[in-house]
């Protein structure tokens, strides 16, 4: 059994997080690509950065701070580190999954919401990939919306 990934949801891409970058990267990303930040983003101690709207299913997620980050679980397995993430049907099932297919993955609980968990693997070049409970995530817009 696969796993079911619903939505790709967000690209994490390093930046330099300084004042002056923030502005500038805030300033490209809505003047020249015409993309607005994510004024809900939650603060992630140690780790600066922005979320910048990408439609209704999906964001970039700008990510800034020291390297390794204070969430780094070992070499190699730093969650702040360029990814793609995809959100899938049930997080629950994915683990057992992942369990069952003996995957190498970690699970980070909590970064960004108290409910919040992700699962890290790489895939066999080695790129980062990020999977999460698709429905409880703010790369959706209507998760991003209040009423």
């Amino acid at each position: 059994m696969a796993i079911k990934i619903m939505e790709i949801h967000h690209a994490g891409v390093r930046i330099d997080a300084d004042d002056r970058s923030m502005g500038a990267l805030e300033s490209f990303y809505a003047d020249v690509l015409g993309l607005r930040k994510d004024e809900g983003r939650p603060e992630i101690p140690g780790i600066p950065g922005m979320w910048i709207n990408v439609g209704e299913v999906g964001q970039i997620h700008l990510i800034g701070g020291d390297l390794p980050s204070r969430f780094a679980q070992g070499p190699g397995k730093d969650p702040t580190a360029p990814h793609v993430a995809f959100g899938v049907e049930n997080i629950v099932e994915t683990k057992a999954e992942l369990d069952r297919l003996g995957a190498d993955y970690w699970s980070l609980k909590g970064a960004t919401g108290p409910d919040a968990e992700q699962l890290f693997l790489n895939d066999p070049c080695g790129n980062l990939v990020e999977l999460h409970q698709y429905d409880k995530c703010r790369c959706r817009l209507k998760s991003r919306v209040t009423k």
